[in-house]
């Protein structure tokens, strides 16, 4: 039953802010900062909803969030909405809604992190708040291109370079291979006590079919179609879940359960199920 209160938290009301912050991170991916009390408090793997004034308001996943009250967002130019961010200059106003769903559950001891294309931006937030208790934190990262390895740099400056396995499909950085290649070699040498996984679902799953093979715990970031953001519209819905309530971080025992629709279907605008 779909719990109607959700319309009503406090963290659904839209509040505006001014930018206070761009950073071009790459040809397609700008950071963008603003502040915003409520989701200075929100756990990684959280979602906001960003309204961008007479175009659109869509989903991001939070880069960062600090107790400062200030908030960042990464953001990959790909259509319409994202286009008119990335042409928002400093002090314009957007408008934000959230934080949103569950975020990750922090594990100790030997971590890795699993992430495909953009799926590295709450990964990122989440390898910052859990490597002082990770007894070993190891990054694979994965994209078609070197360009598309977004915060590489950084990430290899955080974890150290021997911590980071950079898998490209073209070759042109890393190991030339799909990122849960790289990750099926690591598995055959070494143990580890926790996979959180981000990016392409059908990457995802893979990563899914490999935690359950070798018996290791998993939470993975799913990226449906969101809209409500509360669970009113039903367009995140993948099985018995909605993404954006009962998500939108679910752990193996959890994507088990829905395996006949996980890497396989979606849902596209008029709620049909369309393929990967």
């Amino acid at each position: 039953m779909v719990r109607l209160l959700g319309y009503h938290i406090a963290t659904n009301k839209l509040r505006t802010t001014q930018i206070q912050s761009i950073k071009t991170e790459t040809q397609t991916v700008k950071t963008f900062a603003f502040k915003d009390k409520l989701c200075a408090k929100a756990k990684p793997g959280q979602f906001l909803m960003l309204w961008i004034p007479g175009v659109d308001e869509i989903p991001f996943s939070i880069l960062d969030a600090r107790e400062d009250g200030s908030v960042a967002v990464a953001v990959r130019k790909v259509g319409e909405a994202t286009s008119a961010l990335h042409n928002k200059r400093i002090g314009e106003i957007i408008g934000i809604r959230g934080p949103f769903g569950n975020g990750f559950t922090a594990k100790k001891g030997k971590v890795l992190m699993v992430a495909g294309g953009t799926g590295v931006f709450p990964l990122l937030f989440l390898s910052r708040k859990i490597k002082p208790k990770a007894t070993r934190l190891v990054f694979i990262i994965g994209a078609k291109t070197r360009e598309e390895l977004f915060f590489i740099d950084e990430i290899e400056r955080f974890c150290g370079k021997e911590n980071v396995v950079a898998s490209t499909e073209d070759g042109s950085y890393g190991v030339k291979c799909l990122a849960s290649e790289s990750l099926e070699l690591l598995l055959c040498k070494e143990k580890f006590d926790m996979i959180y996984t981000c990016g392409p679902e059908l990457m995802m799953r893979k990563v899914l079919d490999l935690a359950e093979k070798h018996g290791i715990a998993l939470e993975a970031s799913l990226e449906r179609l969101m809209r409500c953001a509360i669970g009113l519209c039903g367009s995140c819905v993948i099985g018995k879940y909605r993404v954006c309530r009962d998500g939108p971080i679910f752990s193996a025992q959890q994507l088990i359960k829905v395996k006949t629709e996980f890497g396989k279907f979606k849902r596209d605008f008029d709620g049909r199920k369309i393929s990967f």
